[in-house]
């Protein structure tokens, strides 16, 4: 198990109307695509915080999911993004919350820890330091979808000012095709390095300048090499009130728990008490991974060397 690498992926957690295969199959395809890009980087040997950035990328790319291109809106009708990413062999972090022009804001993040003088960037100084790192920048248009729009005006009509997550938004159209919410990756290499990075376009009719559990390391993301790397996603205020990514990680230290059972319970016992929805997937030192959540469904997809590529909605 030692020298084997593992990786996992989400695409959001919610109410999550089934479809049938059909309907599906576009949605399945864009989660193996991902995952085919963070295994591309590991099986020739790259790291486990190159795979998961890449993974990330390829879902900020895809209007189907809710970061980057295909963003939900905030109750202004703009799109404001927010990444996080972390290196578990080096506890080294990065962030960027708020931005509107930078095209993948994970790599934004993954600039921000490489610079070492931040944690988190936000707003214009976050843009501003995207430029100057040469990433690229786009119009604000370029985030935006018309069914996306649609939603946020349904969500108006019926929730006036209440923000939801993508899944509810979509139950708030009465629609029933899939549709995901924040992404994420996690990995773990075949030298033993873990990473974890999320991003997300938050919640539709989210107030201006709200910045979720994605950009806050503990949260929304964490990775260290002694226990377990970790990507939430759900309700995020909750999930910062939990703690949720770190407390994973500390029942792994301190309880000795294994990825499973810490991440089960953390989502039972730090998430679920605070009214939050939503999943985790997390990959233990040891390869395992561990993908709970307590919401109709949580789009996923793994893989551990010498495996077949996995993907899924709901419970097995």
């Amino acid at each position: 198990m030692a020298s084997l690498f593992a990786i996992g992926l989400h695409g959001g957690a919610g109410t999550i109307a089934p479809g049938t295969a059909a309907d599906e199959a576009p949605y399945r395809k864009a989660l193996l695509d991902a995952l085919a890009a963070g295994q591309a980087v590991l099986e020739r040997g790259g790291g486990a915080l190159e795979a998961v950035v890449a993974t990330v990328v390829s879902l900020e790319d895809c209007p189907l999911f809710n970061a980057g291109h295909g963003a939900v809106f905030t109750s202004e009708a703009r799109n404001e993004l927010d990444a996080g990413v972390m290196d578990g062999s080096t506890l080294a972090a990065g962030a960027v919350a708020g931005v509107r022009v930078i095209r993948n804001p994970i790599l934004a993040a993954l600039e921000v820890m490489r610079d070492g003088r931040s944690v988190i960037l936000g707003c214009d100084g976050a843009e501003r330091f995207a430029r100057e790192r040469g990433l690229q920048i786009v119009e604000p248009s370029y985030f935006a979808t018309p069914h996306r729009l649609a939603q946020l005006r349904a969500v108006q009509a019926a929730a006036g000012e209440r923000a939801v997550v993508d899944h509810d938004a979509a139950a708030a159209m009465d629609d029933d095709a899939p549709r995901f919410g924040t992404v994420g990756a996690v990995a773990r290499d075949r030298h033993g390095h873990l990473a974890a990075a999320t991003s997300t376009g938050g919640l539709t009719n989210k107030m201006p300048g709200r910045l979720s559990d994605s950009s806050i390391v503990g949260a929304g993301v964490y990775a260290n090499d002694a226990t377990c790397a970790v990507s939430c996603t759900g309700t995020g205020e909750r999930f910062i009130r939990g703690c949720v990514a770190y407390d994973i990680h500390a029942r792994m230290q301190y309880l000795k728990q294994d990825v499973e059972t810490a991440s089960g319970d953390s989502i039972a016992q730090a998430l679920e008490p605070l009214g939050g929805r939503g999943g985790v997937i997390a990959v233990g030192r040891d390869g395992r991974i561990a993908m709970p959540f307590n919401s109709t469904g949580m789009y996923r997809a793994w893989l551990r060397e010498g495996e077949t590529p996995q993907a899924a909605v709901f419970a097995a």
